[in-house]
């Protein structure tokens, strides 16, 4: 198996532009849904901080944001 992560706090994107990795990865054939857990979860899986963050579960550090609709719906699915 082959982890897949995106935005794994390497510090050369700007601000706000670390989005344009998954949408990318979308771009390329990957669904939206793998592209969203590369970029939380299995980020936090390749620097070993699944502990703290990278999913929404009890104990742990998150960012939560609130979309109007469905995030998965007018992106690419292959």
């Amino acid at each position: 198996m082959v982890l897949i992560s995106s935005t794994v706090n390497y510090g050369w994107w700007a601000h706000g532009d670390n989005t344009d990795e998954p949408i990318t990865m979308v771009k390329y054939g990957m669904k939206t849904m793998d592209a969203i857990v590369a970029a939380t979860k299995t980020g936090a899986e390749c620097i070993g901080i699944q502990d703290k963050v990278g999913t929404i579960e009890k104990g742990k550090i998150a960012d939560i944001i609130g979309v109007d609709g469905n995030p998965l719906a007018g992106h690419r699915q292959p």
